[in-house]
């Protein structure tokens, strides 16, 4: 798992800064395909790091729209969401993080975007081999009538392998959304 996690992240890397822009566009329209948004609803986001897809036209998007939106911090060995504002501070992984007063648990979520390193077409993800996202969202395994947040997996088309192995503490997504397909 590690040299496929390795060889992903190098492939994903790799993607030209003009790419990434238009791969960033082509995911809204696919995005606006499957969400529905809704005043009053609470967001969450990330900010792209290592690689990863940026989600910043859905983010514009959701700011026009008045939708609160947040981002994970790390608390411990799990993730709360802060919503988004004016000051960030960095993490002991260099992400940056905001500084609010205004945090919640994922299942106060309607909606939770979240980066991967790979997929399958099976909805199987992988993230970067922490586990912060399986523990934060390990109550949608334990609790099978929850039905938020909703979870979509934000990714490059390059990131998509044929089979992941999938572990008991996995937690499954709702949907992968590249800039050219939905799963």
């Amino acid at each position: 798992m590690k040299t496929l996690r390795q060889s992903i992240r190098t492939q994903r890397r790799s993607i030209s800064a003009p790419d990434r822009d238009k791969f960033a566009k082509q995911l809204l329209s696919q995005v606006q395909k499957l969400a529905n948004f809704k005043n009053g609803q609470k967001i969450g986001l990330y900010l792209p790091n290592d690689g990863e897809i940026d989600p910043k036209y859905l983010q514009n998007l959701l700011k026009k729209q008045e939708i609160s939106t947040y981002l994970p911090i790390l608390v411990d060995k799990s993730l709360k969401f802060a919503k988004i504002g004016e000051k960030f501070k960095k993490n002991q992984y260099g992400i940056l993080e905001p500084i609010s007063t205004d945090i919640i648990g994922a299942e106060q979520l309607d909606i939770l975007f979240m980066p991967l390193v790979g997929f399958d077409k099976n909805k199987n993800r992988i993230g970067m081999g922490g586990g912060y996202y399986d523990r934060t969202l390990a109550f949608k395994k334990s609790q099978k009538m929850v039905k938020n947040p909703k979870l979509y997996g934000l990714a490059f088309d390059c990131q998509q392998v044929d089979k992941l192995d999938v572990q008991d503490w996995d937690v499954p997504l709702d949907a992968i959304i590249t800039p050219s397909k939905i799963y």
